[in-house]
């Protein structure tokens, strides 16, 4: 479950060129787009839900910190981190105690968790969907549905469910790959403009002494 986890991070975040489709799921993208674009910072926490072939599930719990400008990000599980400075990038498996380094990568076509807010504008069509009627704790919302299929057929997933609200923000995304697994990342939490510590975005070496350091790079 946890290279599905990896897997998910990495699939869901790319950008690019928005592709050709449906006008109405375009018109929605773009508001979503310009909604994000305008953040320089932010900070979300989130909720995980994998779900294998055999409907067997796994759920973790994060947080997620992002300084556009400078390209950092940094993303915290219970279980892995993910950490990059804008040059580098500090990928912490916490369960065999493992570091890998690898060089950041700013191909605005290159997938990666610095572009998660608009991986929908790159190599997708695109069309909106019925309404979704969302209920919690007696509140009911009205989530808007555009579905995703790459251009690419060599990707290893072959349809994305982007779930909307009412102020132009992602409430969730649902990757469904073609090993008959499924993905959803729910944003809980979004704060915007705050201002980060240095170290948020560095690794710090000494807190992971009895790990093993795999430089990639």
């Amino acid at each position: 479950m946890k290279k599905l986890l990896l897997a998910l991070i990495y699939t869901i975040v790319t950008i690019g060129a928005i592709g050709q489709t449906d006008p109405a799921a375009k018109k929605m993208l773009n508001e979503v787009s310009k909604r994000y674009d305008s953040y320089k910072t932010i900070r979300s926490e989130f909720d995980l839900t994998v779900q294998d072939a055999e409907k067997k599930s796994y759920n973790s719990s994060g947080t997620m910190y992002f300084n556009k400008p400078k390209k950092q990000y940094a993303i915290r599980l219970p279980e892995q981190e993910i950490i990059s400075d804008g040059n580098t990038i500090w990928n912490i498996s916490k369960d065999i105690k493992e570091v890998q380094i690898t060089n950041a990568e700013h191909d605005d076509n290159t997938i990666g968790p610095n572009n998660l807010f608009s991986f929908y504008k790159n190599g997708y069509k695109y069309v909106s969907m019925s309404d979704d009627k969302l209920t919690k704790n007696g509140t009911s919302e009205t989530l808007r549905v555009v579905e995703l299929s790459p251009i690419d057929t060599k990707t290893n997933y072959f349809k994305i469910k982007l779930r909307i609200n009412k102020n132009n923000h992602i409430h969730d995304v649902t990757i469904f790959d073609k090993s008959g697994n499924r993905f959803t990342y729910t944003i809980k939490t979004l704060y915007l403009g705050q201002k980060f510590a240095d170290s948020t975005f560095s690794f710090t070496k000494d807190k992971y002494k009895d790990y093993e350091i795999v430089d990639l790079r």
